[in-house]
């Protein structure tokens, strides 16, 4: 637990300042997070990863990516009410790498695709809507990547999609 908390506060000292990239290997690293996921959430949700065989290893702020991929896991779990399937899928094709993290969740409207990651924006009673927002931060601002929604629907669920540069 003191562990936990020293990143997260080491993941907020972060914020605002230029991070240290080092290189990492990504599919270890979302492994790392859907796990730590799954063992912090109910067991009517099920996390799946599914990693291509061989290892990516690109420069990351592995502290503030990985808090990206626990938001979006938390989230999903938020949308599916505590109950359902998510699905972190990472690919790769010559110049890019994608990172989907798909759920069964209540769905975004497609007229809040980009809304979601307005300062302020949630469904929730609880919270800032700061979330969103930050990953888009992280994502964009640090990490020289996308993040967007890519598919949804009301009543069946969401796929985030994480955009990365593939150095090679």
């Amino acid at each position: 637990d003191v562990a936990r908390l020293q990143m997260i506060a080491n993941r907020f000292s972060k914020i605002g300042s230029a991070p240290e990239m080092e290189q990492v290997d990504l599919g270890k690293l979302l492994k790392e997070v859907t796990e730590y996921m799954a063992r912090r959430t109910s067991n009517k949700v099920e996390i799946i990863t599914h990693l291509p065989e061989n290892a990516i290893i690109i420069p990351l702020n592995a502290s503030l990516f990985g808090w990206v991929i626990e938001n979006l896991c938390k989230n999903a779990v938020d949308a599916m009410n505590g109950e359902g399937r998510i699905d972190v899928y990472m690919t790769s094709e010559k110049q890019q790498i994608y990172i989907d993290i798909k759920d069964t969740g209540k769905g975004i409207a497609r007229k809040n695709f980009k809304t979601v990651f307005n300062p302020g924006y949630t469904t929730k009673k609880r919270g800032w809507g700061l979330g969103l927002t930050l990953a888009k931060r992280i994502i964009e601002d640090y990490h020289a990547g996308r993040i967007y929604v890519k598919d949804s629907e009301v009543g069946k669920g969401t796929t985030f999609r994480i955009e990365l540069k593939r150095v090679v």
